[in-house]
């Protein structure tokens, strides 16, 4: 016979809660702030990570030997070219005047009337063109009065010689005192004379006459006329009558530093002849192209710089007096040496150097030595040999062992 207790034990009793009749129903309790919680958590998690795709692109990359290859996903794309083999020449720089090497103001020598101008004013003259006249009517009548003088003392002194031999007969017959003959002796004598002053008279009124024709004394360009006709012209006249300019051929007078000066006279005493090319203010375009013509003979002490003249043809008219130029002089011409641009030429505080592009495609930096650098070439005078690849652009992304895609220039 089994016990209360025994029976419990085998059989599972399910016990329903007992509630009573009138007993309120009890409802679960709200958890909304959790959820809160649960939300603000992923809204600072996906702000957090917003702002971190932001802000990694604009990081600073990292700079190490070797960090390149790390970084890197692929191939740098770079353009590069080849060190070549060629000529490069030197040249010392100054900034010079176009200077005429002559200027001719044209004055009146004589005074009177200008009666006719005879050039256009920016107008080409050659030497020996007639220019403007001065009226020569009172030179004229000055000439016709020496030449009259000139006509009565001749006849004079013919008349005085005639007498002379006369008493050079009579002295020796003592028909005359010989103090007759010398007084008439004197006489001949003083009447050449006065001829000799009206001769004078006669050429300084012709000399006169050809003042009056204003003559061009060189070729050159005339400027804006400074008298017009009908005013009175004198010698002592400071303003002149117009200005004749040498156009061709013309000069530069530029300056450079005292210390380049030895090498142009070795060169000038070596029989070499130096080119000049004038450029414009901004060193792109070339003007003209001439010959270095002679050095100054003195240092100027406040700049410590000299002063050297260029000639130049200025067949085209391009240079055009008091033009301000840049004088380039090619003092030597270096032959067969290794050229890069200079583009490709990078410096730091401690070197200079070249991303040189190796047979692999890895850019490594190669440190350089620049000789002569001219306008967009560069001479290197150790580092490099002719052949040798490297990078013109595209630096700022290589570092020592950065893969790159190789293009040539």
């Amino acid at each position: 016979m089994s016990t209360p207790s025994t029976i419990e034990r085998n059989h599972e009793v399910e016990v329903q809660p007992r509630i009573s009749p009138g007993a309120p129903e009890k409802k679960p309790k709200h958890r909304w702030w959790v959820w809160l919680l649960v939300l603000a958590v992923l809204a600072y998690g996906a702000y957090y990570l917003l702002r971190r795709g932001k802000v990694a692109p604009q990081a600073a990359p990292a700079t190490g030997p070797g960090m390149a290859s790390r970084r890197s996903f692929g191939e740098v794309p770079v353009v590069a070219v080849q060190a070549s083999k060629g000529d490069i020449g030197v040249y010392f720089t100054g900034l010079g005047a176009v200077t005429p090497i002559y200027t001719v103001t044209m004055k009146s020598q004589i005074a009177g009337y200008l009666v006719q101008v005879l050039y256009k004013e920016g107008q080409i003259v050659h030497k020996g063109d007639l220019l403007a006249q001065v009226d020569p009517r009172p030179y004229e009548v000055m000439l016709e009065q020496a030449e009259a003088g000139l006509a009565r003392d001749t006849a004079n002194l013919e008349n005085a010689k005639v007498d002379l031999k006369r008493y050079q007969t009579l002295v020796p017959l003592r028909a005359i005192p010989e103090q007759q003959l010398a007084t008439q002796e004197a006489l001949v004598k003083s009447d050449e004379g006065i001829v000799k002053t009206d001769q004078a008279q006669i050429d300084t009124a012709k000399l006169d006459l050809a003042y009056c024709h204003i003559i061009a004394p060189i070729t050159g360009r005339v400027g804006l006329r400074l008298v017009d006709p009908g005013n009175y012209v004198t010698p002592g006249d400071a303003t002149g009558l117009v200005v004749i300019t040498q156009i061709e051929p013309i000069s530069v007078i530029f300056t450079l530093p005292e210390d380049q000066i030895p090498a142009i006279i070795k060169q000038m005493r070596a029989g070499a002849r130096l080119r000049v090319d004038a450029y414009d203010h901004e060193m792109k375009a070339r003007i003209a192209q001439g010959w270095l013509e002679t050095v100054d003979n003195q240092i100027d002490p406040t700049t410590g710089t000299v002063k050297l003249r260029a000639n130049f043809d200025n067949r085209d008219g391009t240079l055009f007096p008091n033009e301000f130029v840049n004088a380039k002089l090619l003092v030597e011409e270096k032959r067969g040496v290794t050229l890069i641009p200079t583009a490709a030429v990078q410096r730091n505080s401690q070197k200079t150097y070249v991303f040189l592009v190796k047979p692999d495609s890895t850019a490594t930096v190669r440190t350089i030595t620049i000789g002569t650098t001219e306008g967009d070439e560069s001479e290197v005078t150790s580092g490099l040999t002719p052949g040798d690849a490297v990078v013109m652009t595209g630096v700022d992304r290589l570092q020592e062992g950065t893969k790159v895609r190789f293009q040539k220039k």
